[in-house]
């Protein structure tokens, strides 16, 4: 019998349908800081297998893999082409770019993201967006980096025709200004919805997706299920960002791709659907956006 991993919480009751993780890092729980520096140890083949197994019991049977600094980016690449319940993203994180910006490799950084964009299990050009919760308002140099790495993930997309996936972190009019001035492309996706119910709207008005983590279970998130409800049930999908965002009633403890039913169900719930049809309505928009894995 298929069970978790160690250390992660149990596997609950399996969905109905099957349904996708559309945002996991399953580089960062098998990264390790050695004691003498930033060194670093990915997960194993077996570990992957592992956590995908145990989220495939309980119907989640793939997942959007993303990795966002260039280690990862490279490392996803080959995982995707190893576990085929898997495809890529592939990104600078806004959090990254002031760094590299310093350093002067941010061009040269955003080229080989683009080069790696292009290998064939790789879908997504993400995560990339602002986050101004982790940036000094006052620094900027980071916020015109951020800016910088943002549009050209956005045109990036466009040229190499994958999805964008947007980290938004307390930016949302200035990411709507980016994503209007540079051309989001058809497949756009803000993923870990943060919002409230007229940026909901407004998203789903233009055509794009709304990416639901454990958040929208948490006691204190009404308003992130306003925004679910307002959104409706066409244009959302589901994640975890593992290993963050836990969903409850495991909150504070590591996220993986088998909690996600949690995080369905409650979003059945808010939507007024069974949950059997909420994972269809998933499925649906999962293929709309990703294909076919």
């Amino acid at each position: 019998m298929t069970t978790a991993p160690p250390g992660y919480p149990p596997l609950p009751e399996p969905l109905p349908s099957p349904v996708a993780d559309n945002h996991t890092h399953l580089d960062i729980p098998g990264t390790l800081r050695d004691a003498d520096g930033p060194g670093r140890r990915f997960p194993t083949d077996e570990e992957v297998t592992a956590l995908l197994d145990a989220a495939e019991a309980v119907g989640v049977n793939r997942a959007v893999q993303i990795g966002c600094d260039l280690p990862a980016a490279r490392w996803t690449v080959e995982a995707v082409r190893r576990h085929p319940r898997l495809i890529g993203g592939v990104a600078v994180h806004p959090n990254e770019a002031p760094r590299l910006a310093r350093e002067g490799l941010l061009d040269e950084a955003l080229a080989e993201i683009e080069r790696l964009a292009g290998q064939p299990r790789v879908r997504v050009v993400g995560e990339t967006g602002l986050d101004h919760y982790r940036t000094d308002p006052d620094d900027d140099a980071a916020l015109a980096a951020q800016q910088e790495s943002f549009r050209a993930h956005v045109e990036m997309a466009g040229r190499t025709d994958r999805v964008l996936q947007i980290h938004d972190r307390d930016a949302h009019a200035d990411v709507l200004r980016v994503l209007a001035d540079a051309g989001a492309p058809p497949r756009t996706v803000l993923h870990c919805f943060s919002g409230d119910a007229d940026l909901a709207r407004t998203c789903v008005r233009n055509g794009w997706y709304l990416s639901f983590a454990g958040t929208v279970t948490f006691r204190n998130a009404a308003g992130l299920r306003e925004a679910l409800a307002a959104a409706g049930p066409e244009r959302v999908l589901v994640e975890t960002d593992a290993p963050y965002l836990t969903p409850v009633p495991h909150r504070g403890r590591p996220n993986a791709s088998h909690l996600v039913p949690h995080t369905v169900r409650v979003m059945a719930d808010v939507l007024g659907l069974s949950v059997t049809e909420m994972c269809l309505r998933l499925d649906r928009a999962t293929t709309e956006v990703y294909g076919t894995w």
